[in-house]
């Protein structure tokens, strides 16, 4: 049986669900860091599954880098309801820091690239985390990046 607090902790980390999180530290024993492991796989494995749904909504995000960097990224959802969520607006403004810090030539480019955060992470491992969390396709459309 999971402990009430490590699921809180999970929780919190990774706004996985309260089941997800329960089931994933039954599956580690208890063990935090690897619940936190298998919690990251799950979630790929969700993005996964979702990855052929159609996007038909979502955001334009910008970020203006000390006036001489601009940066405009589409990130697209399946529905308005997941699109205004605070965690997807999030990973549309760290797409857009990516884009503006390492200039990568395309979007598969920008999937590739390890996350300027997170070096762990690749852009794409970081967009399926998401999905994992919101429950919904997620895809970076394109985006255009200017220079002084």
């Amino acid at each position: 049986m999971a402990d009430i607090d490590q699921i809180k902790k999970l929780r919190e980390e990774t706004s996985a669900s309260i089941a997800d999180c329960r089931e994933v530290l039954d599956e580690a024993k208890g063990n935090y860091s690897k619940a936190l492991e298998f919690l990251k796989k799950k979630g790929i494995e969700k993005a996964e599954k979702k990855q052929d749904r159609e996007t038909l909504q979502g955001i334009v995000e910008s970020y203006v880098h000390q006036r001489k960097v601009g940066v405009l990224v589409i990130v697209t959802c399946e529905t308005d309801f997941v699109a205004r969520t605070t965690e997807f607006k999030n990973l549309a403004h760290e797409i857009a820091l990516q884009v503006s810090a390492m200039n990568p030539k395309d979007v598969d480019g920008l999937l590739r690239q390890e996350y300027i955060r997170d070096s762990s992470l690749t852009i794409e491992q970081l967009i399926k985390q998401t999905i994992g969390k919101l429950g919904e396709n997620i895809v970076v459309r394109e985006f255009s990046r200017l220079e002084l």
